[in-house]
């Protein structure tokens, strides 16, 4: 409410209030540090130091003409990043670790995992490796790089921005009304993926996994298993369109990241169409550098599996992000090395339910976090156990009432979208009343419940 009322319409408000492209991307900066420093200021003066080495690795990589030096340059300021991710990550994640293996306690008090550091850390390492790989120019201005850093749109939760994505709109855009009916809208449209149907799936989900495996039986556990699935995609595609949205009104044309993806036919389709942001990077940036598939077999296997154990551990410091992404890159293998050309011979119900169901038995993964309550989830899933019903709604039925969302979600994550603007063409008035009927229903669920769970707090 806070955000919707308060800080994104005086941002507007100051923002168009000036002409000049200066004095718009400092009041796009100024805000942008505030957003983040919200919290914790002290973490935002980490992602601008972050930023400075960036910066100053960047003026240096520009001014020497020895190959030899511009690589060692390069490679520190790639390390120097790459440490503060994995210090403020991934260090507590190692010392555990070292104790589990070694029987030792070391006394070290726990670091606090700043918000957003992953994604940060992807875009400024995106403008350091295509600045090395002579892809972009240097961005001279500190501010500038910082303004494309710390976007608030975007910020916390992704899409992961390319530096050469919008470089030339940090001093080259273009504002209009329209552009901003058409951002709102779309803002509108992720608030209430997130708001309306990913926190609706979200309480299934809760209710489940929180009670007694005997009462729910493995009917439940698999309806918790399908609607961790809706929450997740409608919670983070929701946050990809308001970051769209919320970029559009100051001018900005952040790329898609999500393309329907739970209409995929395959695993590999599925990648493609799922957090394209993140796939892409990897492939461009460790997948290919690696060899990619221009290797040998082995090597290739090798390469993906590397990629996909690297993909999980971004998504948190667990285990069980990293099994989630090497079960992903046994699929994507066995699709290159003989699935797939089984797959193109079933009809394309059978390929989507093949598709479906090993999405969904990743994400159970993806939420068990602990390994005594993935096995337990999977064994339950992959068992017969009945459900008790009677018991069921005596002790919470508050379940059925979130049922609805379910069919809900499955309609939406539909491409309903392209098939409209196939049809007539929707007036902007009705678009708006739309618009305006899903805000106030985003408000009225913000003023009735504080349930609001936030997954990507781990990134």
């Amino acid at each position: 409410m806070t955000f919707i009322y308060c800080f994104l319409p005086v941002v507007c408000v100051c923002y168009f209030a000036f002409k000049n492209r200066t004095w718009r991307n400092a009041v796009l900066l100024v805000a942008s540090l505030i957003f983040y420093s919200w919290g914790e200021p002290s973490f935002a003066a980490l992602m601008i130091l972050a930023t400075f080495i960036a910066y100053i690795g960047g003026l240096l990589m520009s001014k020497t003409r020895f190959l030899y030096y511009r690589s060692f340059i390069f490679v520190i300021t790639v390390i120097l990043i790459t440490a503060n991710l994995f210090i403020f990550k991934y260090f507590n994640f190692v010392i555990e670790n070292i104790e589990a293996i070694t029987g030792s306690a070391y006394s070290f008090e726990k670091i606090a995992l700043p918000i957003g550091i992953s994604f940060y850390t992807f875009q400024i390492l995106s403008y350091v490796i295509d600045l090395y790989r002579k892809e972009v120019a240097v961005q001279k201005n500190f501010f500038k790089l910082l303004l494309y850093v710390s976007l608030f749109p975007q910020l916390i939760a992704g899409p992961i921005v390319r530096y050469k994505t919008i470089e030339n709109e940090i001093d080259n855009r273009t504002e209009s009304l329209d552009a901003v009916a058409v951002g709102t809208r779309r803002f509108i449209l992720g608030l209430s993926k997130k708001l309306l149907i990913s926190n609706g799936a979200a309480r299934i989900v809760e209710i489940i996994y929180a009670g007694d495996p005997n009462e729910f039986g493995t009917l439940m556990y698999w309806l918790a298993a399908i609607s961790y699935a809706l929450q997740i995609y409608f919670d983070f595609s929701g946050y990809s369109d308001m970051a769209i949205g919320a970029g559009k009104i100051f001018g900005f044309n952040f790329l898609e990241n999500f393309d329907h993806p739970y209409t995929a036919l395959s695993i590999t389709e599925f990648w493609r169409k799922w957090h394209i942001s993140l796939s892409s990077w990897f492939r461009d940036y460790i997948y290919i550098p690696l060899g990619g598939n221009r290797v040998g077999k082995g090597r290739w296997v090798f390469n993906i599996l590397i990629v996909w154990a690297l993909t999980g551990l971004w998504h948190g410091a667990s285990w069980n992000f990293v099994l989630w992404g090497l079960y992903f890159a046994v699929f994507l293998i066995a699709e290159k090395l003989f699935l797939g050309k089984l797959l193109s011979k079933l009809p394309k119900f059978i390929q989507w339910i093949y598709s479906a169901f090993v999405v969904v038995v990743g994400w159970v993964i993806f939420y068990q976090d602990k390994m005594d309550e993935l096995i337990k989830t999977l064994s339950m899933m992959f068992s017969l156990v009945p459900t008790n019903f009677t018991r069921m709604v005596a002790n919470d039925s508050e379940i059925f009432t979130a049922l609805i969302f379910i069919p809900l979600g499955i309609i939406c994550m539909l491409p309903i979208s392209n098939w409209l603007e196939k049809g007539k063409e929707r007036s902007d008035l009705a678009k708006n009343v739309l618009s305006l009927v899903l805000l106030a229903l985003c408000v009225a669920f913000v003023l009735s419940t504080k349930f609001n769970p936030f997954i990507y707090f781990r990134f």
